[in-house]
């Protein structure tokens, strides 16, 4: 028998393209084996810097990538190289670097071990960033696993907080259904196309016959629910103040800006791209669950007395804003949603920054009630949190502001003028929880008691006092006055947010 040796061309790989994610993913592995090495200098010091010179890296590998207009799949099309993949992935990476400087004097550090730590912080940013180039559904589904999984055990960090664990599982537990809802879709959408790729599902739903097609609706549906679970948009965010509230505040951080900006990432390319020769059936159902969202973050952030918690119903509100740039399905949408992106990082950096170093030193921990009185003992955390608060309620002058007219501006030209009025009454709505947060910490009493002698003894280096903040927890204190003066910056001079994210809008041809 005569077996004909058949040819099989291997598939060319853009290394140069894939640079920053073999940076995160490859400096994972390097910092868990650093990880095992034993001493304080190891654990506490080159464990930290060995990640963020990693993230440092991928940044500079993403911006030696960044070409507007440049669009192109790589690995056999499952992935993209495109503005919107390096933008978002330059989003995560500066998110993990703030996470990490916040997490130098976390208990969970120790907890874990700083290698697992660091090293599941690197994955899930891989993920994320798996996530944000994904062209394939299959690729879609292994990005949001990668950054799923170690979130998970994140989470439960804090082994001896009993809030911590049930954080941990209950992200488990959610997140399994999403995903699981999110899988049932896209098996649905295959079975209905035939293929996995976003390009060729996009040429099959400009068919008449198949976008009428109840499996290929059915799939959509479903995928639709599981995103939705990921991006905190309700009804399918009751997982979110829980989570937040119970993991350690660097992890809260991480998820509710990288998490936020990797799920609406794949949001983008999976309705304004695969889906978007059918947006007259799925914008005016997204467009219900951005007005659903809206409502229901803003009601739900008024009656809490955790910080983390009403951040957490605000980032809620802030998904429904966001969605209104994705309704729209145009290029002037996809430019809105990154740019408030970008602002939300710096906004909520500067505000979890603010509850991290005082959950540490304060009795009530990350209540309302520790930042009584913060304005005369501790200003620069005190201007950081009021900037936070105003530029997420919209004031003038901040980043916030500027991103929220964007998102006005495409939603009243995409033709959905009733969702720029919610945003601008959703916004006025949350003047009654951000205002409260400012004054809370300029009116409140004068000194902040010092924290009591147990929380003292676990955090030596920290005293007791908001005027030992800066002093003792200098890395902190920076995360929250870079940000809320990126904040300012961005809201005063917003040209170069502009032009990036015009440059991120070009990375999707198909929209107008």
């Amino acid at each position: 028998m005569v077996i004909a040796a058949a040819t099989i061309a291997a598939p060319e790989i853009d290394y140069a393209g894939l640079a920053p994610l073999f940076a995160t993913a490859g400096g994972s592995i390097v910092v868990l084996l650093t990880g095992l090495v034993r001493g304080r200098l190891v654990q506490r010091v080159i464990v930290p810097l060995l990640s963020a010179v990693v993230l440092l890296a991928a940044i500079g590998l993403a911006v030696w990538n960044w070409q507007p207009g440049d669009a192109k799949p790589i690995v056999e099309g499952a992935l993209a190289i495109d503005t919107l993949a390096f933008g978002m992935a330059i989003l995560f990476y500066v998110a993990g670097l703030c996470a990490i400087l916040l997490s130098l004097r976390e208990s969970a550090v120790g907890s874990v071990g700083a290698g697992e730590y660091f090293a599941l912080m690197l994955a899930s940013i891989s993920g994320m960033t798996v996530l944000a180039g994904a062209e394939s559904l299959v690729t879609l589904f292994v990005g949001l696993e990668l950054l799923s999984i170690p979130l998970y055990v994140l989470c439960a960090g804090r082994l001896r907080r009993a809030t911590s664990l049930e954080s941990g599982l209950k992200y488990l537990i959610v997140g399994s259904v999403g995903s699981a809802t999110l899988l049932y879709g896209l098996a649905l959408l295959y079975g209905a196309t035939g293929t996995t790729d976003f390009g060729e599902i996009a040429a099959a739903a400009g068919k008449g016959s198949i976008a009428t097609d109840s499996l290929f609706l059915a799939g959509t549906a479903l995928a639709a629910a599981g995103l939705a679970f990921k991006a905190s948009v309700a009804p399918f965010h009751q997982w979110t103040p829980d989570v937040y509230e119970g993991a350690p505040t660097p992890i809260t951080a991480l998820m509710a800006v990288a998490t936020k900006a990797a799920a609406f990432a794949i949001i983008v390319r999976f309705f304004d791209q695969a889906l978007i020769a059918i947006r007259g059936d799925w914008a005016p159902a997204l467009a219900a669950l951005a007005l659903t969202t809206i409502v229901v973050g803003n009601v739900g952030a008024i009656g809490q007395s955790s910080l983390k918690r009403m951040l957490a119903w605000s980032g809620v509100a802030q998904a429904g804003y966001l969605l209104a740039g994705v309704v729209v399905g145009t290029r002037l949408g996809l430019q809105a949603t990154a740019f408030y992106l970008a602002a939300y990082l710096a906004m909520n950096m500067a505000a979890f920054a603010v509850v991290s170093a005082r959950e540490r030193v304060s009795e009530h921990g990350d209540r309302i009630d520790s930042l009584e009185g913060l304005g005369r003992a501790s200003p620069w955390l005190a201007w950081a949190m009021t900037i936070a608060m105003l530029a997420l309620a919209g004031f003038p002058a901040t980043a916030g502001f500027i991103g929220k007219l964007y998102l006005i501006d495409a939603a009243v030209a995409g033709g959905y003028q009733w969702l720029g009025v919610a945003i601008v009454v959703g916004s006025m709505v949350s003047l009654a929880y951000y205002l409260r947060v400012v004054a809370v910490i300029w009116m409140g009493p004068g000194d902040l008691a010092p924290a009591p002698a147990t929380v003292a003894r676990a955090h030596p280096a920290t005293g007791g006092s908001a005027q030992a903040d800066a002093a003792a927890q200098p890395e902190t204190v920076a995360v929250a006055l870079l940000a809320a003066a990126a904040t300012v910056f961005f809201g005063i001079v917003p040209a170069p947010l502009f032009d990036a994210a015009r440059d991120v809008g070009s990375s999707l041809a198909g929209l107008g």
